[in-house]
Formats: C-alpha cells, sequence, structure tokens
C-alpha cells in the first residue's frame, strides 16, 4: 500500500541524516519540501534525484487534499521540513490527520529534533517535560506566560534571534529573573553554544553578545 513517509532531516550537520532517510527520499515518487531551494541542496549532497514539490504553511491548506489522493492512486511521498522533523513548528500536520482521516497509512522516521539535544544538555530535569515551540507573538502571548507562570515542569521554547531578549525579558516578568535557564543556538553546527545560568544572567550574556543563530530555550519549572 502506498504512503506517506515523514523524513526528519538534519538541523545543521548533514552526517546526522539517517541511512534510513536517504534511502526512502531516493525511493519515493515525490518529495514535497518546505523550500525547495533549501532542500535542494541536502538532497544534491546525497546525489538524491527525486522530483520535489513545495509544501509550506502558506499553501497546505489548498494542497492537502490533492497530495491524499495522490497516495490514494499509487504514490509513495515524503514530506520533509528545511530542517529537523515534519509537524514539529513545521508544516506536517495538516497532511497527516487528513492522511489518518481517508485511511492512508503515515510512517514516520526517527531522526533530527532540535529540542531534544537542547533538553538533554541543559541539565535541567528531563523526566517530565512541556515543549511549547514558538510562542504566540502579539495575541495570547501574555496569557499564555501567565498560565506558564505555574507550569511545574522543564519548558522548552523555540526563538529567532530577533525576538530573543525580547523573550527571556518577558520570561524575567512572569516567571523570575532567578528562574534557572538554559540558551542553545546553532545545535550541530559550527559555532554551536549552550548558555546556563538564572534568566537574568542570560539575559546580560545577550546584552552583550549579540544573539545569532536559532535559538532553543530550556526553562526550569516552578518549584
Amino acid at each position: 500500500m502506498s504512503k506517506l513517509y515523514l523524513v526528519p532531516t538534519p538541523i545543521g550537520n548533514l552526517e546526522d541524516i539517517t541511512f534510513r532517510a536517504i534511502k526512502v527520499l531516493k525511493e519515493v515518487d515525490l518529495i514535497l519540501a518546505e523550500d525547495t531551494r533549501t532542500s535542494g541542496k541536502l538532497l544534491k549532497h546525497f546525489e538524491i534525484s527525486t522530483h520535489m514539490h513545495s509544501h509550506h504553511m502558506h499553501n497546505e491548506h489548498k494542497t492537502v487534499d490533492n497530495i491524499v489522493q495522490r497516495i490514494k492512486s499509487g504514490e509513495n511521498i515524503a514530506l520533509i521540513s528545511d530542517a529537523g522533523t515534519p509537524a514539529i513548528s513545521d508544516p506536517g500536520f495538516l497532511l497527516s490527520r487528513a492522511c489518518i482521516e481517508n485511511g492512508v497509512e503515515i510512517e514516520c522516521l526517527p531522526g533530527a529534533t532540535a529540542f531534544v539535544p537542547a533538553l538533554v544538555n541543559s541539565g535541567l530535569p528531563n523526566d517530565k517535560f512541556v515543549f511549547e515551540g514558538f510562542l504566540p507573538v502579539k495575541k495570547g502571548r501574555q496569557t499564555r506566560l501567565i498560565f506558564l507562570a505555574e507550569e511545574t515542569r522543564t519548558m522548552i521554547f523555540y526563538e529567532s534571534p530577533h525576538k530573543l531578549l525580547k523573550t527571556l525579558t518577558h520570561f524575567a516578568e512572569y516567571f523570575g529573573e532567578d528562574r534557572s535557564i538554559s540558551v542553545s543556538r546553532e545545535l550541530t553546527k559550527l559555532y554551536e553554544e549552550t548558555v546556563r545560568g538564572t534568566i537574568a544572567e542570560i539575559i546580560e550574556h545577550f546584552t552583550k553578545k549579540a544573539p545569532k543563530g536559532e535559538f532553543v530555550i530550556v526553562v526550569g519549572g516552578k518549584k
């Protein structure tokens, strides 16, 4: 039976792709890519010549039904994002749900996800945690922060460099300046860095050193 494959791609270091992922990407009939230009570099590196179509947050609502029908008609299709595992703060959920509703089989391969290494090397409790991804930019942000101020589990967030200090300042306001935190950037890449301390200390660090790269923020829960 034809199926949808959810295939994780490296978050930085190309050596982090699995042999199985390469095999699947070579054998499927079509690859759905968040950005075909970005993914084209990855496919070229591993000599994968499978045809690609663009599938991203701006067009996924319109293309889901067609993709489901193509799989039901006999095509094997793989979905990849620019980096990491599809559907984790990236497109993938809508297509997966549509496949399930239409009786189409889904197979998700294990692989790179940025928040896992950031959590593990944070030094914060990881037996229980909550993944928040990106906070709301405007509407709902304050409400979410008030709610999370009472969270006792370790919390994980994604953030861009130009919004990092603003988000850290909000954390200090709602969680307290003394809350333990770990901030990782450029995971698996040449300039990978993890900074640990209190929220106040991390704000001071990135005030002196301009934030660069993509960030994963791990915050200790309320004690």
